[in-house]
């Protein structure tokens, strides 16, 4: 059997995601492909409760930042409405109601957002 240079790893709970480009764990990524800035550079802000057990979250999307910066923004957000939060696939999450505060705290930070849904 013949052994192809294109193989690679299929399928392991070892090191979470993994890059197309490397085929190394997206946290140890040499080629940066996972870098693409994925917003559209208006920042929204809403309230979703949909998918969650009825708790509500705070949602920002539309941030033009790459994933450090983005990690970096998260955890100020989350700092400054003293609640937990995470950042999944270019949108900061922040546990609870805090559109109001986020906006705030965006606006100090230079960004211009914009309150969606209501």
């Amino acid at each position: 059997m013949k052994s192809n240079s294109n193989s690679g790893l299929v399928y392991s709970t070892d090191g979470g995601r993994m890059c197309p480009g490397c085929r190394q764990p997206v946290s140890g990524c040499t080629c940066k492909a996972n870098a693409v800035i994925k917003g559209d550079g208006v920042v929204r802000v809403s309230r979703q409760t949909k998918g969650r057990g009825g708790k509500s979250v705070t949602v920002v999307k539309g941030l033009a930042l790459d994933a450090i910066a983005l990690a970096q923004l998260g955890k100020q957000l989350r700092t400054a409405c003293g609640s937990g939060g995470t950042v999944k696939d270019g949108v900061v999450e922040i546990q609870g109601d805090h559109c109001d505060l986020v906006m705030e705290t965006l606006t100090k930070l230079g960004h211009h957002p914009k309150r969606a849904g209501g």
